[in-house]
Parts: C-alpha cells; sequence; structure tokens
C-alpha cells in the first residue's frame, strides 16, 4: 500500500526540499485553480487529491500516503486540475516544482528515476482500477491479495485495506471472517 521511492530519489528530494509542511486532518493543501508552484513529499499521514462532483459526490484521484509525492501528474501544467486534502494528520517535504522541472530536463539520472517511479504510480494505478472494476467483495479481496503475495496487512490496517479496495471496512470483515483461515500477515 506504500509506495517505495529508491532512497537516492528519496534523498534528492530532501535536498531540492524548502522546508517541511505539517497539515491536520481536514486541511486543505491546495485548491483546484491555484498555480502550481510546490510538490510535496508526503512523510507522513495521508492525503487525497479530490475533485467535487456536481451532484456532492467526492472522486479521489490519488490516496498519497508516506513515499508518495502528491499531484506528481502536474509537474508539467500550470494550475491544479483538482484540491488536496489532508486525509489524516500529515507532513510533506515542500519541492519547488521548478527545481523538479529543471533536473528533469538537464539530469538524465533523476529523469530516468522519476519516469520509473512515474510508471510505478501507473502500475498501481491499473491495478486499483482492475480491483475496483471487480463486482463482489470477495473478488475484489482475491485480486488485491494475488497482488500482494497472498499476505494481509496488519490487523489495524484493515480499514485502509477495505478502503483501498473500495469496500465498506465491515464488508471486509465479514469476507475475512467467511474465509475463516489464517492468513499471513506482512511485516512491514
Amino acid at each position: 500500500m506504500i509506495a517505495i521511492m529508491s532512497n537516492p530519489f528519496s534523498d534528492l528530494f530532501l535536498r531540492l526540499s524548502t522546508g517541511k509542511g505539517d497539515f491536520a486532518a481536514g486541511q486543505r493543501i491546495f485548491n483546484q485553480g491555484d498555480a502550481i508552484t510546490w510538490l510535496y513529499l508526503v512523510r507522513a499521514g495521508a492525503i487525497h487529491l479530490v475533485r467535487y462532483q456536481a451532484d456532492g459526490n467526492v472522486a479521489v484521484l490519488q490516496r498519497a500516503s508516506p513515499g508518495m509525492v502528491l499531484a506528481e501528474a502536474s509537474v508539467f501544467s500550470s494550475r491544479y486540475h483538482c484540491d488536496a486534502v489532508a486525509v489524516t494528520n500529515s507532513e510533506a517535504l515542500i519541492i519547488p516544482v521548478n527545481s523538479v522541472r529543471r533536473l528533469l530536463r538537464s539530469d538524465h539520472v533523476f529523469a530516468e528515476t522519476w519516469a520509473s517511479y512515474l510508471s510505478h504510480q501507473l502500475q498501481q494505478a491499473r491495478k486499483r482500477a482492475e480491483i475496483a472494476s471487480l463486482k463482489t467483495v470477495a473478488a475484489r479481496l482475491s485480486a488485491w491479495l494475488a497482488w500482494n503475495d497472498g499476505l494481509l496487512p496488519s490487523k489495524g490496517e484493515w480499514k485502509n485495506l477495505a478502503d483501498e479496495i473500495g469496500v465498506s471496512p465491515e464488508a471486509l470483515y465479514r469476507e475475512l471472517a467467511k474465509r475463516g483461515k489464517s492468513f499471513s500477515h506482512k511485516t512491514s
């Protein structure tokens, strides 16, 4: 559930950072239409990119967790196309987007690392879309387990798993109880 960035990439973002932002749960980090001047590397918590629909529903476009770059697809945009909201108390490194753009143009190692990161994010998005297309909780859980070597996260993370596969925590708990077997758990 946590995207892993290579240490050199994370270290580079740390060097480029102009500071750290602490965001309270519910706080907006940026709004749709704001000029893009910063990228954020999530260090703790969870931040969602959201777009509010005319009917009042919210579409979650990204669920950024520690190690993930928030709104990474915005690097070459001039304005944000959605809002960013801290779901939990969160911390992020703040990186000037122009520094990233400059490195992408001048440093082929950074550009390749960035492309690799984006490729991983695309793979994850496709996986989530495929899981979301499945009709039942059982099918979604089975698909998620297949993508994660059959290992469940620790019990304290099951609510996040339910969110990730698009089901209520209660529905996930019922499905796990139905399966009635002891699952292996991830250690990290």
